[in-house]
């Protein structure tokens, strides 16, 4: 069965959270803070917790403080009602359906969902089902497993009571009559809730970074733990390891063969080993090992007798073992979540996850491997998590996104005492606050950048004005059916020479990117250049300027005109601004670049408002492109052609 929503009431800092939906797969809970994430997490987790113990809301505790004693007298001597802190509903699925119309026949469930509501105290809840007691009755008369003489019989009984009675006359069989006297006592929905639809709903299991395994551990004392029900948090994925290995902490204390223990251990740190291999891109040259070994006297404080277990990692590349405790937190945290689930799962435990701040100490690009591991890692379950990471929303599933704020803590001034102002989930996205919409924002403003001017094939390229004038060029030499640019090639502009190898480093490390520079150059900036490949950054093919394609040392993408076509450009554009209009003759023929030696020419002549720069005459181009086309020479049209040729034989 599937959680639909939740709400939460008069808990901690939540007065009212409103409705809470929940996606499908993954939900995520959004939110600066102290905003009340962890609240909301835990009061559901404690419904139905897989540590059975933790099933307990605590008035003393959980209640808002500046209420408690009010609500608690206004129950024992008001007649207050008591709140319902958590209110649930589900979904139920085929398997939930089927076992209900196993014993109550088809139809006796008019709704697939039902409801379950959890008060203050231990393990205290009431549900809602609809049922459908005509039907069910019914078809408890029409079982085509009575005898003649029952079915006879029951034909005519009305209501569970008689059918009770009927089918004890008639010996009818004993569990059949149990079931049917427990619903004329209980009632049905009672009976196929608790009987039937409970047993089979999911546990939540809650994880944070206080259920951490701690590298280390002395048998003798977990296995005391273990016997006197008091165990510690990071005991639980200490469990789940040894469950792994198919062992328990008594036989690893007790073992007499060191290979038996050995092969069974091996078979674990393997097991974990390929899990984390997946998902955990920031070293694939780890190996996870476990060792038990008797106690020393110089081992760690409270492991100085008995037998202990050690987790330790070991480096592939560098030859060498650390400690799983030594490790960093993020992987820590990883791998101890990890070896829990990997338990459950074995066991086939239905749960419900719940990841309190999962990823917090990961690299950015870490806390992106754990958002696919939700996806393809935890698929056979849902998942809730909070965060206020912009890694860890995913940008292309913002309708999983759910905006937690405390609209207390975001008030000017302190708020009055009768305003039940607290936690709430924002539903409408113009209520939320500047700084619980942050992490919204920084993963949007990261899918833009990706998305914007960055594609799988990027073509880098100095300023605005190449791609204005790649673009118009590519689509004219198309239309007279002529090789363009493909449309795979994402035109990256970075804003100048001096930024290219900063901006092609930090694209090259995202996973299947494709990059190829085209570039302006003149002799100051070759080196430059050339350090893009002789660093290994990129490969010598996919760094091409302008100057390749012409005969010359220098270039820029408007040497491949004509001089007087672009001049003529340049005096169009700027007609306005101009004294008089520029003739080629009045350029230094020594400069190769036309642009240097227009430049050259205004710092003497100056404009009359303004400044001369390269976009502007590429803007008129592209505006104009319909009438200036006539006007390029058939040679310089060639040259596009083969600039684009050889692009698009990089493409990928």
């Amino acid at each position: 069965m599937k959680l639909i929503n939740w709400k939460v009431k008069q808990f901690r800092s939540v007065w009212d959270s409103k409705e809470i939906s929940v996606d499908d797969r993954v939900t995520c809970l959004v939110g600066k803070n102290e905003a009340g994430k962890t609240s909301l997490l835990t009061a559901l987790y404690r419904t139905n917790p897989i540590i059975s113990s933790d099933a307990n809301f605590e008035l003393d505790f959980d209640y808002p403080k500046k209420r408690v004693e009010d609500y608690r007298h206004g129950v024992e001597n008001d007649g207050l009602e008591e709140v319902s802190v958590v209110t649930c509903q589900f979904q139920l699925e085929q398997k939930e359906i089927e076992a209900v119309e196993e014993v109550f026949g088809t139809g006796v469930l008019p709704e697939k969902t039902f409801g379950r509501s959890t008060y203050y105290g231990r393990n205290k809840s009431t549900f809602t089902l609809k049922v459908n007691e005509d039907v069910a009755i019914k078809n408890f008369k029409e079982r085509d497993d009575y005898s003649p003489e029952i079915s006879k019989a029951v034909s005519i009984c009305d209501g569970w009571n008689e059918l009770v009675q009927t089918l004890t006359d008639n010996d009818a069989d004993t569990e059949l009559v149990n079931i049917v006297n427990r619903v004329a006592e209980k009632g049905l929905g009672f009976y196929i809730f608790n009987e039937i639809i409970s047993p089979l709903m999911p546990k939540f299991l809650y994880f944070d970074e206080y259920y951490q395994l701690k590298g280390c551990e002395n048998l003798d004392s977990l296995n005391s733990r273990i016997e006197k029900e008091e165990l510690i948090s990071s005991d639980y994925p200490l469990l789940g390891l040894i469950n792994l290995a198919r062992l328990n902490p008594t036989d690893l204390a007790s073992s007499t063969s060191t290979t038996h223990l050995k092969n069974k251990l091996e078979g674990a740190g393997n097991h974990l080993t390929g899990k984390i291999i997946k998902f955990w891109s920031q070293n694939k040259h780890i190996q996870m090992r476990f060792d038990v070994r008797e106690a020393k006297q110089d081992d760690p404080e409270g492991m100085q007798k008995g037998t202990n277990i050690w987790g330790e990692v070991y480096d592939t590349i560098h030859l060498a073992s650390t400690s799983l405790g030594s490790r960093s937190r993020g992987f820590i945290w990883f791998f101890s979540f990890l070896a829990w689930y990997e338990d459950v799962k074995k066991n086939n435990q239905n749960v419900i996850l719940l990841l309190d701040e999962p990823g917090l100490s990961l690299h950015g690009k870490a806390q992106a491997d754990l958002l696919e591991y939700f996806e393809e890692g935890l698929e056979d379950h849902q998942v809730i998590y909070t965060t206020h990471s912009p890694f860890m929303v995913d940008s292309t599933k913002f309708d999983r996104v759910r905006i937690v704020q405390d609209a207390s803590i975001d008030l000017d001034s302190a708020p009055d005492p009768d305003d039940n102002i607290g936690t709430e989930v924002v539903t409408n996205i113009f209520d939320a606050s500047d700084d619980s919409l942050f992490p919204l924002q920084g993963a949007l403003g990261y899918e833009v950048q990706q998305s914007l001017f960055v594609g799988a094939n990027s073509l880098v390229v100095e300023g605005v004005s190449d791609m204005l004038f790649l673009k118009a060029i590519s689509a004219e030499l198309e239309r007279e059916g002529k090789e363009g640019l493909s449309n795979k090639w994402v035109i990256t502009p970075v804003g100048g020479i001096g930024k290219v190898s900063t901006f092609v480093s930090l694209l090259r490390s995202q996973k299947g990117m494709n990059i190829c520079t085209l570039l302006d150059i003149q002799e100051k900036d070759s080196q430059l250049i050339d350090d893009l490949y002789k660093s290994k950054i990129l490969k010598k093919k996919q760094v091409l300027t302008y100057a390749d394609f012409i005969n010359s040392k220098e270039a820029d993408i408007e040497d491949l005109f004509e001089k007087d076509f672009y001049v003529g450009l340049v005096n169009q554009e700027f007609s306005k601004q101009l004294s008089n209009p520029i003739q080629l003759s009045d350029l230094n023929s020594k400069i190769p670049r036309v642009v240097v030696a227009l430049e050259k020419y205004l710092e003497k002549n100056p404009l009359k408002s303004g400044e001369f720069g390269h976009y502007r005459p590429a803007r008129y181009f592209t505006e104009n492109i319909h009438d200036l086309w006539k006007e390029i020479e058939d040679s310089n049209k060639t040259v596009f052609v083969e600039l684009f040729s050889e692009l698009n034989k990089l493409v990928k």
